[in-house]
């Protein structure tokens, strides 16, 4: 019985979720499996991963085939390396404890990228906020300032030199007559 190890797809639709299982080839594509290894959720960001490690790797050993995705999805979360590491143990290149010992070392640093993703995306999360809070409040003052300038009574210039000559005399204040200089340079413009 040959044996694949593939997604069944499973949620609603638009968002969907998918089991890692190990099934007969001939089964239908959601239909009987032999184990489910884990599961896959493409909706999150990064993507959420759940797999029994031992298993999958159990299983490759008795000659399960991963399709092109399950086999991403393995490699993904070191499945394979644990696998090609206990072949070099079979053949004694490795012993048990080194490639334990590899293996552990390797999941520590994807761990490590996995975290810094997460944190750059909440960071470019968090810069996309400030900067769209910026904007709401530049928008917001404009309108303030527009309706501060919309209260104010529109004055004429012509009005407005009147309203303060009225306040001047009514202040009891003489006024002062200025001589202007234009009138000489107009009669010098004439000769």
């Amino acid at each position: 019985m040959p044996v694949k190890i593939r997604l069944q797809r499973h949620g609603k639709k638009g968002k969907p979720f998918y089991w890692v299982v190990a099934a007969d080839a001939r089964a239908k594509r959601d239909g009987k499996f032999l184990e489910k290894l884990g599961i896959y959720n493409p909706n999150t960001n990064p993507a959420t991963i759940e797999l029994n490690i031992d298993s999958s790797v159990q299983w490759l050993q008795n000659g399960a085939q991963p399709t092109d995705t399950a086999k991403a999805i393995l490699s993904y979360r070191g499945v394979l390396l644990k696998h090609h590491l206990l072949g070099g143990v079979r053949k004694g290149a490795l012993t048990e404890e080194q490639a334990e010992e590899k293996f552990n070392a390797w999941v520590v640093e994807k761990e490590a990228s996995i975290a810094n993703k997460v944190g750059g995306l909440d960071k470019v999360k968090a810069d996309a906020r400030a900067a769209a809070l910026k904007l709401e409040k530049e928008v917001n003052d404009k309108r303030a300032a527009d309706a501060a300038a919309a209260a104010l009574p529109e004055v004429a210039e012509g009005e407005n030199a009147e309203a303060e000559v009225e306040a001047v005399e009514a202040a009891g204040e003489p006024e002062q007559v200025v001589e202007t200089p234009e009138a000489p340079a107009a009669e010098e413009d004439k000769a």
